[in-house]
């Protein structure tokens, strides 16, 4: 085990360091659990009286990761890798019985369980708001936590309804009216006719821009 070649307060430092990048992903009051790996039985480490812990570039701060260690103090400059599983331990929302694709989400069917925010790359929902009224995209097994694959995305308009128009930038923003030219689904692009009204409100049409659906007969476009 690589683990037990460190001298114990660089290993220390290294998990420290892991759980330390950890707790910034993690939803507030989780529990981080970090376990060291088991690394190449065959590697031989020359001695080191200090090693340095860092975080390798493109690696996962949580899951099933590594922390790199580099031999600061030593007759022989190296640099390993530790495998480490890396968990955080948080509560969210998962339905109490199993359901069937189709189901609207009621309050009734929500239960919190602790769960494991590293095992996936989707996060999973902790909160009523963003489950209550929607509707499940599969079948769904009781406790376990729902994420946003699980469930239909929402409509917030239909093509031809009025839209507002919001544009925001730094330090101000700028809103207007509009026509839907196609379906609203959350987060996805629309285009949106948009409307102008003159100094004595008379109506015309604007341009056709792209916009992001972003909440009830809401878009959001950039700045124009």
């Amino acid at each position: 085990m690589l683990a037990a070649a460190l001298p114990a307060p660089d290993l220390a430092r290294a998990l420290a360091l892991v759980r330390e990048a950890a707790v910034t992903l993690a939803p507030a009051g989780a529990r981080i659990d970090v376990q060291p790996g088991v690394a190449d039985p065959r590697l031989k480490l020359a001695p080191c009286t200090r090693a340095e812990p860092f975080l390798p570039t493109g690696v996962p701060a949580w899951g099933r990761t590594r922390v790199g260690l580099r031999c600061a103090e030593g007759a022989v400059a190296w640099t390993v890798y530790l495998p480490v599983t890396v968990q955080a331990l948080a509560p969210a929302l998962a339905p109490r019985t199993a359901l069937p694709s189709g189901h609207v989400l009621t309050d009734g069917d929500l239960i919190p369980v602790e769960t494991d925010w590293a095992a996936r790359a989707e996060r999973p929902l902790a909160t009523a708001a963003a489950l209550l009224g929607r509707s499940l995209a599969r079948p769904a097994l009781a406790g376990q936590p729902l994420r946003q694959a699980d469930l239909h995305r929402r409509r917030w308009f239909a093509s031809g309804d009025p839209v507002k128009v919001l544009a925001v930038g730094p330090g101000f923003s700028v809103s207007g009216e509009g026509v839907a030219l196609g379906e609203g689904l959350d987060g996805q692009r629309v285009r949106v006719q948009v409307l102008l009204r003159s100094a004595d409100g008379a109506e015309s049409k604007g341009p056709v821009v792209n916009a992001l659906a972003t909440g009830e007969r809401l878009v959001q476009v950039a700045p124009w």
